[in-house]
């Protein structure tokens, strides 16, 4: 194997190495019961990050117009406070932040379907600490939502 063959794999990550080994992995979501597209179907990365970046522009935008007197280091920190209560709020008892509306996202639970409150503070808690949201695993769900066992998916 030369070097480039062994670049090429590690850019493309562990799934492309596994599928060229002549594995097949199936699609995001088959190993829970998830259809491949369309409504229920798992989550892609661009709308989940879009979806973020919408709440906490909003939650950024709420904390500068109404808790603080301008753009500080405290506006950040009010910022993160808002958001868990907002994340908190409206995926336990609807399912979706305005963020994932806008994007046709919604956060499910895997047994029942509907996020218990319960469920919705453990995943906000681990989603603000930001380093289980950055370790996925090969359905795409992060390890915030593998420990409260939601996934989020397409409305």
């Amino acid at each position: 194997m030369d070097n480039r063959q062994a670049i090429g794999s590690w850019l493309s990550g562990p799934r492309a190495a596994i599928e060229e080994a002549g594995a097949d992995l199936g699609y995001r979501g088959e190993q829970l019961g998830l259809p491949q597209e369309g409504p229920g179907s798992i989550a892609r990365p661009g709308r989940r990050i879009g979806a973020l970046a919408v709440d906490w522009g909003l939650c950024l935008l709420i904390a500068y117009g109404l808790l603080t007197d301008g753009y500080n280091q405290s506006t950040g920190n009010w910022a993160l406070l808002i958001f868990f209560v907002l994340s908190v709020l409206t995926v336990g008892t609807l399912g979706f932040t305005p963020g994932k509306r806008i994007f046709g996202l919604r956060v499910v639970s895997l047994d029942t379907g509907r996020v218990a409150p319960l469920r919705a503070l453990t995943r906000t808690v681990l989603l603000c600490l930001a380093i289980p949201a950055l370790i996925w695993d090969r359905d795409g769900r992060g390890l915030h939502d593998r420990l409260a066992k939601t996934v989020e998916v397409r409305a």
